[in-house]
């Protein structure tokens, strides 16, 4: 009989490799059902907003909500709540999920994280400086960051349809450059699309990320104590001139991200554990309550409270918030001599240029340099016109992007109309087109990292 020990399980590459795998798995597969579900809820918003149900629509935006306490309330729309509200909870999952690719995942190492860092930086950079310059003189400069953040569920939806023309190292390549894509553009929302600076409230914000580091400290596992430090944040940076989401990222950012003990210790514990209940007399099945605490203890400790709180919100953020937020912020007149009227003036062109253009040229020659320069290989191997076609998916931006116009563009809806209608055309003609160019490239070649071997190191 094979031994059952930790120790013999660690001997087998096989099942461990699988386990690394199943994560990433897994969040493909969301991922990818999650860009589905969004793009749906675009649609029917588009479809609302120029149908006979627009005034149906835009009163759904409107709709009042109400929250008080001792006398005092508050009343904001639906819009602003997903927006300052929801979108707080999407920057949360985003922060962990950050944090998680940097402690644990594809991140963990120089090594690993220089060339999606790079892509990234070429990415942003230039469609933020096409935007830019299109939209210098004009009333639209101030959005040059819409273009910069790469929508990971629509382009991994996008690669899903892909599966056999697509390295699984390019895949893997293309979310953490969405990871630092998003981490760029929280930097950018921070800094650049505050308003107001109140310099007692920042002090109160300070005081608050000293109480998340203490927190992450003494390994708080309770949700509650989380999500009021993360509250009292929320109001603190509002007030301070930062935008409230942005405490979503610090605090996610603060969750716990590795077990108390180390794992094999933890196995160890557990197996001595349940080899002693086994021993136990045939007759005497009655466990003790405090028997099965103590295996519920061990296997709490294996799992992290950061990987708890993904696994509890990610589905909630990918099918409910994003959906939400895509069907309040989509809905944009596209016919007629309105603001949105046409893809030509200066707003709408600098978006869809900065997405088609700018994304692809970025993140393709500053990938390409680096792997030139030797700073670090090709992903999984692949061709050059792989890694192009990638790079035109990598033109998708969305959620994001939307939501760093509506930052841009406060009490000017003509011209955010106007940047609604460039994300979504140079979203979807990347999208299309990235599809077409991979689709027809040819099968992708069996990548290097596909044994276990080079994939663990």
């Amino acid at each position: 009989m094979a031994d059952p020990s930790p120790t013999a399980l660690a001997r087998r590459p096989g099942p461990v490799f699988a386990g690394v795998l199943r994560p990433i798995q897994e969040f493909f597969r969301l991922e990818a059902a999650s860009g589905v579900v969004l793009l749906g809820t675009a649609v029917v918003a588009l479809a609302a907003a120029n149908s006979p149900l627009e005034e149906m629509y835009r009163a759904l935006l409107e709709l009042p909500f109400q929250v008080g306490a001792g006398g005092v309330a508050v009343t904001f729309s639906l819009q602003e709540l997903v927006n300052d509200g929801l979108m707080t909870v999407f920057f949360f999952v985003v922060g962990m999920e950050i944090k998680r690719e940097l402690v644990v995942g594809e991140l963990r190492t120089p090594a690993r994280a220089l060339l999606p860092a790079v892509a990234a930086l070429g990415g942003m950079a230039v469609p933020g400086l096409i935007f830019f310059l299109i939209n210098a003189r004009g009333p639209g400069r101030a959005g040059w960051g819409i273009p910069m953040a790469t929508d990971i569920a629509f382009c991994v939806g996008v690669l899903t349809l892909l599966r056999a023309h697509v390295h699984h190292g390019l895949k893997v390549f293309l979310t953490a450059l969405a990871v630092f894509d998003d981490l760029g553009g929280i930097v950018v929302i921070a800094l650049f699309y505050g308003h107001g600076v109140e310099g007692a409230w920042l002090g109160g914000s300070a005081l608050l990320l000293v109480v998340l580091f203490a927190l992450n400290r003494f390994y708080v596992r309770n949700g509650l104590v989380w999500a009021a430090a993360g509250l009292a944040l929320w109001y603190a940076l509002g007030r301070g001139g930062v935008h409230p989401t942005i405490s979503g990222v610090f605090l996610g950012m603060a969750i716990p991200a590795l077990p108390t003990r180390p794992l094999r210790e933890i196995l160890h514990a557990l197996h001595e554990h349940a080899s002693k209940l086994v021993r136990r007399p045939p007759e005497d099945t009655d466990l003790e309550a405090a028997e099965v605490l103590s295996i519920e203890e061990h296997l709490e400790d294996v799992e992290a409270p950061l990987t708890r709180f993904v696994h509890l919100l990610h589905p909630m953020v990918a099918f409910g918030i994003m959906p939400l937020f895509a069907l309040v912020n989509s809905g944009v007149r596209l016919g007629g001599a309105g603001a949105a009227g046409s893809l030509w003036s200066a707003v709408p062109l600098g978006a869809a240029l900065g997405l088609f253009v700018g994304k692809q040229l970025g993140i393709f020659f500053t990938t390409f340099a680096a792997v030139k320069l030797r700073l670090a290989p090709m992903p999984g191997g692949a061709p050059l016109r792989k890694l192009y076609g990638v790079a035109i998916v990598g033109g998708v931006g969305f959620t994001v992007a939307l939501f760093v116009a509506q930052l841009s563009y406060p009490g000017h809806p003509e011209i955010l109309d106007q940047a609604k209608v460039g994300i979504l055309a140079g979203s979807l003609v990347s999208g299309v087109v990235g599809y077409l160019f991979l689709r027809f490239s040819g099968k992708a070649e069996a990548a290097p990292e596909a044994a276990p071997e080079a994939a663990a190191g």
